[in-house]
């Protein structure tokens, strides 16, 4: 099976290294020195990764043949994808595929259907699941454990338990009013309210 596991960013500096955008949770497995991956569009690969680094909290990585800024430009938007056995699972039993989220079923605690996950995207802070509502729009949901409480393979589902406003716009609350007559805000009103760890 062919995931993908990095977009290609822009060039970086004039030997040919690239940023690219990380979308495995293994890059040292599938992102290291030696590694053949195919691309999309297929014609600009199949490429070999030759060297990799991580600098200013990015990774940067060459491939063989591309030796200049024109060649590592020319890469942009690239997909790299890795061929990867549809049974093999994550070492850390908390980790998973992608492959293993896409289309899970989200629900809440109490069974409530909230929609279909049908992307993850990968950020540097945290994961996010694009989530497909019954009615055709989207919701995004943050991969942490304060709020995803359950992936159930098994059973094709995962079970949330969303902040107010995270799902229906209408529950958020309010961090502080703005509709004082001297339109400041009450003192202590905005103490951190809703800020959660990880998310």
């Amino acid at each position: 099976m062919q995931l993908v596991v990095a977009r290609i960013g822009r060039a970086h500096g004039i030997k040919g290294e690239v940023t690219v955008e990380v979308r495995t949770d293994e890059p040292e497995l599938r992102l290291g020195p030696g590694a053949v991956l195919a691309t999309e569009p297929a014609d600009t690969g199949p490429l070999t990764i030759e060297t990799g680094r991580v600098h200013s909290g990015r990774l940067l990585l060459r491939f063989e043949g591309v030796r200049d800024r024109t060649g590592a430009e020319a890469l942009r938007n690239t997909l790299l994808i890795a061929e990867v056995d549809p049974s093999e699972l994550p070492e850390d039993p908390e980790e998973f595929y992608d492959h293993q989220l896409m289309d899970l079923d989200v629900v809440l605690a109490d069974g409530t259907e909230i929609g279909r996950i049908t992307e993850i995207t990968h950020l540097p802070s945290q994961d996010l699941f694009i989530v497909e509502r019954p009615d055709g729009s989207e919701v995004m949901i943050p991969f942490v454990e304060e709020i995803v409480s359950e992936i159930d393979l098994e059973e094709q589902r995962a079970v949330i338990t969303p902040p107010p406003g995270l799902i229906d716009e209408s529950e958020a609350v309010v961090a502080s009013p703005r509709d004082d007559a001297d339109g400041e805000a009450a003192e202590g009103d905005a103490a951190g309210d809703g800020k959660r760890d990880g998310a």
